[in-house]
């Protein structure tokens, strides 16, 4: 396949991607937004949670 070929069957696949992809909806995106925003907080609290461990362990190993 040829590089030309190959380009244009990525278009292709692109315009299908384009054709059946939707605008999400109101309560679609709030529910996303909800989910990524609870991700965030859940990281945060296990990286507090390590840095405390490991300042704990730096206090009674030292």
């Amino acid at each position: 396949m040829s590089y030309k070929e190959s380009t244009l069957n990525f278009l292709k696949q692109c315009n299908r991607v384009l054709h059946i992809s939707k605008k999400p909806d109101r309560l679609e995106y709030q529910n996303v937004a909800k989910i990524t925003g609870l991700g965030i907080i859940v990281i945060g609290v296990i990286g507090f949670i390590i840095s405390m461990v490991a300042q704990l362990l730096g206090y009674l190993g030292g």
